[in-house]
């Protein structure tokens, strides 16, 4: 992949996980992603296991769901990074890739939520979340595809649909 492609993807970035283990995104190449902020005490924390559930129902057709807990609206995800993993687990059987608690706006936002979020850089689009569980969909070149809001379920037919068009692209897998 050249310079200039892989500043347009998300795979230029590396995040860390829940437990503190470093990750390149470039280890999801050839997956179609939905990206989302997270918290455990949002009136949308029940989106948790509809994600699980699109994760299963797309398990083995290259698509993951890459979750990124955030306490910047409302300060609705207090717990720390030990908790948030038992609190999902426990409560919302997730098996879906859980990392550290991030910014997603204002002056610390993290890299890939600012690569995300903001068009000059991903190339596609401007949206910055404007609470928890704001989804971004990335195709299978790590390239930001489109954003579904909040009160947009995952499960929803027209998140479903924009997922499976993706995956019918194998034209890096």
């Amino acid at each position: 992949m050249s310079d200039q492609c892989e500043q347009k993807s998300i795979y230029q970035f590396t995040v860390k996980q829940i437990n503190g283990k470093e990750v390149s995104l470039s280890e999801f190449k050839d997956k179609v992603l939905l990206i989302v902020n997270t918290a455990s005490e949002c009136g949308f924390t029940p989106q948790l296991k509809d994600l699980e559930n699109l994760r299963k129902e797309f398990a083995g057709s290259g698509f993951e769901v890459l979750a990124f807990p955030s306490n910047d609206f409302g300060r609705q995800e207090p717990l720390p990074e030990k908790a948030i993993s038992k609190f999902c687990k426990i409560n919302f059987g997730i098996n879906y890739p859980l990392f550290e608690k991030v910014h997603v706006r204002g002056k610390h936002t993290h890299p890939l939520f600012k690569f995300l979020s903001d068009r000059r850089r991903n190339g596609k689009l401007n949206a910055r979340p404007r609470w928890n569980f704001h989804k971004y969909l990335v195709n299978r070149h790590g390239e930001v595809e489109t954003y579904f809001y909040p009160f947009t379920r995952p499960n929803a037919t027209r998140v479903r649909k924009r997922i499976q068009l993706l995956l019918q692209d194998k034209s890096t897998a």
